[in-house]
């Protein structure tokens, strides 16, 4: 296989899928995830092509973005072939696209599969993170913060899922990263929470 075309073709066929994405899971968030994985599988000594291809592919039938996912699936295996991609590599890829979502609560078989995961989270953790959670918020009618609906609000999955996020990295490069990004988020929490209580204060 001629793994640099293969990358290539690949993203632009992200591209094609994500470009006008506004849910915080577009073009730049397949990359970011993409070149991660690369970076931490080299660090591991893992296969860095099949970390980055699966990184750039990850979200591919995500059952978030897709109304028929198993024809978003169908469509990347032939996209694959037609990329002259073997049968057990494209096993693998796949293997590690259905298992890496948090909401499952799957930890993928492959070293492969744990970088992509790891790289995944990343994304969902600091600056970036927390404006990702807002855009998809946005998009789907979610209050930023209300004191007595906290389920239904963005600021909540801070606490249901950003917050946890580091405590399950695989990796030590991934380790290092989220610990920092998770010390942002709880900085910005702080600070959000101290904004939006501060006229209550300023009365008194």
């Amino acid at each position: 296989m001629d793994c640099e075309k293969i990358i290539y073709e690949v993203n632009n066929y992200i591209t094609r899928q994500f470009a006008n994405d506004p849910t915080g899971h577009d073009y730049n968030h397949m990359k970011r995830v993409a070149e991660w994985s690369r970076l931490i599988a080299l660090d591991e000594g893992a296969d860095p092509f099949t970390a980055e291809l699966s990184g750039w592919v990850h979200d591919i039938g995500d059952a978030k973005l897709f109304q028929d996912t198993d024809a978003a699936y169908q469509e990347l295996d032939d996209f694959l072939k037609s990329l002259n991609v073997n049968v057990d590599q494209r096993e693998v890829v796949f293997a590690i696209i259905r298992d890496i979502s948090f909401s499952k609560g799957r930890i993928p078989d492959s070293i492969e599969g744990k970088i992509v995961q790891d790289a995944d989270r990343l994304d969902a953790l600091g600056a970036i993170g927390i404006a990702r959670t807002f855009a998809y918020g946005g998009m789907h009618n979610q209050l930023i913060y209300h004191e007595e609906e906290q389920k239904l609000t963005s600021i909540q999955h801070f606490y249901d899922k950003l917050l946890k996020l580091s405590q399950g990295m695989h990796t030590r490069k991934a380790r290092q990263e989220a610990e920092q990004r998770h010390i942002f988020m709880k900085k910005y929490l702080e600070q959000f929470f101290k904004e939006w209580n501060s006229i209550e204060r300023a009365g008194e």
